[in-house]
């Protein structure tokens, strides 16, 4: 099977429109039809419903989409594998739930860069699922969560401690009898959700969920409202005005973990990044 016909498949499943598809991977239209049609011949099933006046994916095509992603990401892996396999350089492929790149993986990552000059990075998004299923089948090599899978053939070491604070755009939530309006819910795990929606169980409902911290802060200073949000990621924002740190509210904390195989070939490698966190409290 070949990779550019399910990258072709990825364009049109996003786009859903055979023209946009063609014109974003810079190929005519008849051409991404030609690679759609014979990705289905390959795998006997038909990915898309061409019946109605707008393309809609198939069952079939909806499950292809995660074993594609994948696919992908391995062929990604291979080829930088294989690439600096003549060097000195070494690979290290680092997998993340999506709430933690913003929240510290972003800085350790230049840590890396900076101080393991032979070490060439590779990053990926997963589900706490899938990240615990990524590490024992070694399609990553470390990855970081929220909940530590506790699986016999893991390390797992606590690299941080994150206190959550609310904050809002209007100062005049700042009073003892505040309550939630245009709240932004974002995922921090199950625990967090679950404290954080018995305290607020008067409140209205959270008006959006989002998983990113990053793109609720973006939302908020913009569109205006609240959420708990890291106050690394708030400071800046909360000495200008811009943000008003909510001080009656409760404060939550995460820890995160990073997790990795006993007996990977990387042990060493892996020691070495985590040793650039600074195995501190956050604040």
């Amino acid at each position: 099977m070949k990779i550019e016909l399910l990258k072709t498949f990825l364009e049109v499943s996003r786009t859903l429109h055979f023209r946009i598809a063609a014109e974003n991977l810079f190929i005519t239209q008849s051409a991404v039809s030609a690679r759609i049609k014979l990705l289905e011949d390959d795998l006997g099933v038909m990915l898309f419903d061409r019946s109605q006046k707008h393309l809609k994916l198939t069952p079939e095509g909806n499950r292809l989409i995660k074993h594609a992603n994948e696919l992908l990401f391995m062929w990604q892996k291979t080829k930088q594998d294989v690439g600096i396999a003549d060097t000195e350089m070494r690979q290290l492929v680092v997998g993340s739930i999506m709430s933690i790149w913003d929240i510290v993986l972003q800085d350790w990552l230049k840590k890396i860069h900076r101080n393991l000059d032979d070490v060439s990075l590779l990053t990926n998004n997963y589900s706490q699922l899938e990240l615990r299923k990524s590490l024992l089948s070694r399609v990553i090599d470390i990855a970081f969560l929220f909940e530590p899978p506790y699986v016999e053939d893991l390390i797992t070491e606590k690299v941080a401690t994150v206190p959550l604070h609310l904050v809002s755009t209007n100062p005049e939530d700042n009073n003892p009898n505040f309550t939630l309006y245009n709240h932004i819910m974002v995922d921090y795990g199950e625990a967090v959700n679950t404290r954080h929606l018995r305290e607020f169980q008067f409140s209205p409902t959270p008006k959006h969920h989002m998983s990113q911290p990053r793109i609720a802060l973006n939302f908020l200073l913009d569109a205006g409202g609240s959420a708990y949000l890291p106050r690394q990621m708030t400071f800046e924002f909360i000495e200008s005005n811009r943000l008003h740190l909510i001080e009656n509210a409760p404060v939550y904390s995460r820890d995160i973990f990073a997790a990795y195989l006993a007996k990977s070939q990387k042990v060493e490698l892996i020691k070495q990044a985590i040793l650039l966190f600074p195995h501190m409290h956050i604040k």
